[in-house]
């Protein structure tokens, strides 16, 4: 990320703020071509610098108004350090961060009720036989924010 120009930068600064972002309005955004944007946008693609595009969906909306936090702790130190493996086939977990600190891990899961966050703690308990700290969210201010490129 170190070596980009300044246009590429301005790209994604737009891309971030604005996925859907037709070519030819991020063209006109950043001064250049349409041929140009659409060449820089590609090699950005191709380096892996821009991942993937994606909706961003309302938890409210789409019947899991519940997000949390979780600690991961693991039980046995020991153990093998594979819990995201362990984990994936969850489709509740939205992202596992590895971290520094006491816990090993920290999970972002969005879940319907109260009920069902109790349920996914017991499996994630049961299957990667960890302890767990849950923080629970009560609003969210923002989200997602593009990085300051």
């Amino acid at each position: 990320m170190t070596n980009l120009e300044p246009i590429d930068r301005a790209i994604l600064r737009e891309l971030a703020a604005d996925g859907r972002c037709s070519f030819t309005d991020l063209a006109e955004r950043v001064g250049l071509s349409v041929s140009a944007v659409h060449q820089r946008v590609r090699r950005l693609e191709q380096r892996g610098v821009v991942r993937g595009y994606a909706a961003r969906l309302d938890g409210d909306e789409i019947g899991l108004p519940l997000t949390a936090f979780i600690s991961l702790t693991p039980i046995d130190p020991s153990a093998p350090d594979d819990y995201p493996k362990r984990l994936e086939h969850l489709p509740q977990i939205e992202a596992c961060y590895s971290v520094a600190g006491d816990a090993s891990y920290v999970l972002r899961v969005r879940v319907a009720s109260p009920t069902a966050l109790e349920e996914l703690l017991r499996q994630i308990r049961e299957v990667a036989n960890v302890s767990t700290r849950t923080t629970v969210v009560l609003s969210t201010p923002y989200e997602d924010r593009p990085p300051a490129v």
